[in-house]
């Protein structure tokens, strides 16, 4: 018998903040002036920055790469508030 994993589209990092803030169920339009927003928003600078290092360091583009260790944590937006709606 052959069990075969078929992957839809492709695990790694993205450069584009909607696909990241997808990964929890947000949109762009959702974030405002608030301190959850603008700690969204700073996540995703540190995301980004990771996403680059690792870029450089693994001569990859970011689809190929796939941030874990210390830096697993910023691959999905943390949202501290009730105000948003996080569907796991």
């Amino acid at each position: 018998m052959n069990n075969h994993t078929f992957i839809s589209k492709p695990v790694g990092e993205t450069t584009d903040v909607e696909v990241w803030l997808a990964r929890a169920g947000l949109k762009f339009e959702d974030l405002g002036q608030d301190a959850t927003s603008r700690a969204i928003r700073m996540q995703w600078r540190e995301y980004q920055a990771a996403v680059q290092r690792c870029c450089i360091v693994l001569h990859l583009p970011p689809d190929s790469i796939q941030l874990n260790g210390v830096y697993a944590h910023l691959r999905i937006p943390r949202v501290a508030s009730t105000n948003f709606e996080i569907n796991c």
